[in-house]
């Protein structure tokens, strides 16, 4: 039984409207969730998810529609007004405070204090049992939050929700970066939340979770409800997908044509970044797509981004159509015809602030220089040609970067990579937070791109996007390559059972 079934709804958001300069982003939503039900909350990058529920959190106003909460329709017009009515919210993209420790960040607009004086041993304590109670008693309430990996910087944000005594938490793609073994402990989590009566709204690309968590799903398409009160279990995952893109997609990679080239285009041998990583070597040739596997925390992303030059080795090289690259250089890399795709593409690839086009050449700045001057036309007219080959929406290159939803903000990065003609292409979680359809197109690009000569490195959580994408695949476990290989010749369950053995190859 649906749980929640026979309740009154504790909300209801009936037709919706919210619009943007250019840009209508709601048409008329709805949606109503029970108290005790997991709600998922589906669609395509740019159908509206994000702006729902920053309506619902209190960051934007409707422009038309009514919210009601337990029967009463109410005004949500900032974030503390969502707060104080037991609405909690999960971005995607985390934001928390990186100075800041752990109970800090858990506490932060609701401190623990007494006669005006901080409570810190309070908060410590109270930090100490939400992390136990989220599976991860090894996070310590005085950790520096910047000082944590992506996973644990979820679990604090995952707190801080539950630490308000939240009768509805929207999660946002919570399982993004989790690995499976933290992803079934926050269902055992989000399974406890709404036995005691909280609510939740899921948000996931991960079509396979919603069967597993939800209970009714609603499914957003271009800013409007195509469906809602759906069973998640019963309806077939064809349908759901049929809703959000209005067709039929299945998840098929690629061919992959084999690869001919015999010299290596980029060459990594013994690298080593002390606490990290250890002795990583291995060769990508041009046309190859090399895939990395392991769980959270392996340091898969380290290693690309030590290739890259934004870490700095302590041994080894890395080599480049034969020429050494400088350690620790960033330019080095750039200059050699390397880019990278990273996993926190807000933080670390985008100015949020400035335009697509100009995100967009940011890597290929020399190209529009005339005299001293910028060619804004040239750089405008390269962008447009890059939108359009990737489908970017909304298509206006003038866009503030901020504006766009995830998964088109990730094809923005890919179109820097390509407007610089790059050589080797690193992709960090490359389908991260990107809809069925859009992953597709990624999967798709990839393959045109190494049919091109480009030599492409995958990283990727899902073992089996890895092995769809991957010529090769290398299994790191530890900070260790475990095992390499023709990806034909290992599945799902061989790469884990690798990972658990923790044996070198």
């Amino acid at each position: 039984m649906t749980r929640g079934t026979g309740a009154s709804p504790l909300l209801v958001m009936a037709d919706i409207v919210k619009r943007f300069p250019g840009v209508v982003a709601l048409r008329g939503v709805d949606l109503e969730v029970l108290p005790g039900e997991v709600h998922c909350l589906l669609g395509q990058n740019g159908a509206g998810k994000s702006t729902l529920i920053k309506v619902l959190a209190g960051v934007h106003a409707p422009d038309e529609g009514r919210i009601a909460w337990n029967g009463t329709d109410i005004q949500l017009s900032h974030p503390q007004a969502a707060m104080d009515l037991g609405i909690a919210t999960i971005y995607q993209e985390l934001d928390l405070v990186e100075g800041l420790t752990v109970a800090e960040n858990i506490f932060l607009g609701h401190e623990r204090t007494r006669f005006g004086f901080s409570r810190r041993a309070d908060a410590a304590r109270e930090t100490a049992a939400l992390m136990a109670r989220l599976g991860h008693p090894e996070i310590s309430p005085s950790a520096e939050v910047g000082s944590l990996s992506a996973a644990g910087q979820q679990i604090v944000s995952m707190a801080r929700a539950l630490s308000r005594d939240a009768r509805l938490i929207v999660m946002d793609e919570p399982s993004a970066v989790l690995d499976s073994g933290e992803v079934e402990r926050l269902f055992t989590v989000i399974r406890d939340l709404t036995a005691d009566g909280v609510a939740v709204i899921y948000i996931s690309h991960r079509l396979e979770e919603i069967r597993t968590i939800g209970d009714r799903v609603t499914v957003l398409k271009d800013g409007a409800t195509v469906a809602t009160g759906l069973p998640a279990r019963e309806t077939p995952t064809s349908e759901v997908i049929r809703l959000m893109t209005g067709r039929a997609i299945e998840y098929v990679f690629p061919p992959r044509p084999g690869v001919t080239a015999t010299e290596p285009l980029l060459s990594v041998s013994g690298l080593t970044r002390a606490g990290e990583f250890s002795d990583v070597s291995f060769d990508v040739r041009p046309g190859e797509v090399v895939g990395l596997a392991g769980l959270v925390g392996a340091g898969r992303s380290e290693i690309v981004e030590t290739v890259f030059g934004a870490r700095k080795a302590d041994q080894g090289t890395v080599t480049v159509g034969g020429r050494t690259l400088r350690p620790g250089s960033v330019d080095a890399a750039v200059s050699a015809g390397v880019g990278l795709c990273p996993e926190e593409r807000k933080s670390q690839a985008l100015v949020l602030g400035d335009s697509v086009a100009r995100n967009i050449s940011l890597a290929s700045l020399a190209r529009f220089g005339r005299a001293g001057w910028l060619d804004r036309v040239g750089e405008r007219e390269a962008a447009e040609q890059q939108v359009k080959a990737l489908d970017v929406r909304p298509s206006k290159v003038d866009a503030e970067m901020r504006t766009l939803s995830g998964g088109n903000q990730q094809k923005v990065v890919l179109a820097r990579w390509l407007l610089r003609d790059c050589k080797v292409l690193l992709l960090d979680e490359p389908t991260r937070g990107v809809d069925v359809g859009a992953r597709s197109e990624i999967y798709a690009l990839v393959r045109r791109l190494a049919d091109s000569g480009v030599a492409v490195v995958v990283v990727s959580s899902e073992i089996e996007e890895v092995l769809g994408l991957s010529d090769r695949v290398l299994v790191v476990g530890e900070g260790t390559v475990l095992h390499e290989g023709p990806s034909t010749e290992i599945d799902e369950h061989g790469v884990l059972d690798i990972i658990m053995r923790g044996d070198a190859a």
